[in-house]
């Protein structure tokens, strides 16, 4: 017997899944987008016929990821509208220089570029803190930051609140898959999740105590206890595919001990 074709899934199918995704009605839509609900309904089985136009709209009213804009497009028959060019491509130069301006610029501390699925696509030089003593098969190419963070390894086996960090993580993996609808963020979610740490209880709830105000990465480096929140950055107007989903994620020190001996890790 010959191998048996797989179904692509229709333009109708596709509007479908992405509304419900994003929890919206027919009407709802159909209201944002300034057609009828009665459309909306013939587009999704199959009855009506989108056009280009109709397409970017419907997308851009459900907040769809650029990469899945471009299967909208081709589901409805027309060609992908978003390019997703290489980092390294000469048309990414100008993108080149603004992540290694900011990647510099926030020396002494850590920061790191990562694409959709928290793979590093480029770090600053103090970021290589993350990778001492990791073993060299999790920094083999492509060097999964989530991955690092979470291994028993990596930072997972050095990460003093490591409960309240991994639930936090974990949290915002299954949210990022369930947004994205990528696959690959719920298969790492899924390897994340079944990693084991002996003597360590997962189930303690982090409750926010009076003077709180952000979670902290509590990292055991050497003799000391390094305490770090991040913050994370888009690029805001992106209109290539690989640009949208770069994330830049830059460390700061919460107290003065972690930022004076990041200060001193970087001096020749």
């Amino acid at each position: 017997m010959g191998a048996l074709a797989v179904q692509e899934e229709t333009f109708g199918e596709l509007l479908r899944s992405w509304r419900q995704r994003r929890r919206v009605s027919q009407l709802d839509l159909a209201i944002e987008a300034d057609v009828s609900a009665r459309h909306v309904s013939f587009l999704e089985t199959g009855r009506a016929r989108p056009s280009r136009e109709m397409v970017m709209r419907l997308a851009e009213e459900l907040d769809v990821p650029l990469r899945h804009r471009n299967r909208l497009m081709m589901a409805a028959g027309f060609a992908p509208v978003y390019p997703e060019r290489e980092v390294l491509a000469p048309e990414m130069d100008v993108v080149r220089r603004a992540l290694d301006k900011i990647l510099a610029g926030h020396e002494p501390y850590p920061a790191v570029v990562v694409d959709a699925v928290w793979n590093l696509v480029a770090a600053n030089s103090a970021a290589a803190m993350f990778m001492e003593g990791v073993p060299a098969e999790l920094l083999q190419e492509p060097i999964n930051v989530m991955r690092l963070s979470l291994h028993p390894q990596a930072m997972g086996g050095r990460l003093l609140n490591l409960a309240e960090v991994r639930a936090h993580l974990l949290q915002q993996l299954r949210r990022q898959a369930e947004l994205s609808a990528d696959g690959r963020l719920a298969e790492l979610h899924d390897e994340l999740s079944s990693y084991t740490y002996p003597g360590v209880d997962l189930n303690v709830a982090h409750v926010p105590g009076p003077g709180d105000i952000l979670l902290p990465l509590r990292v055991a480096y050497g003799d000391r206890v390094l305490s770090m929140f991040t913050t994370i950055a888009t690029f805001g107007t992106p209109v290539d595919v690989t640009v949208s989903e770069l994330a830049i994620e830059t460390f700061w020190p919460g107290d003065e001990e972690t930022a004076a001996a990041l200060r001193e890790r970087s001096r020749p």
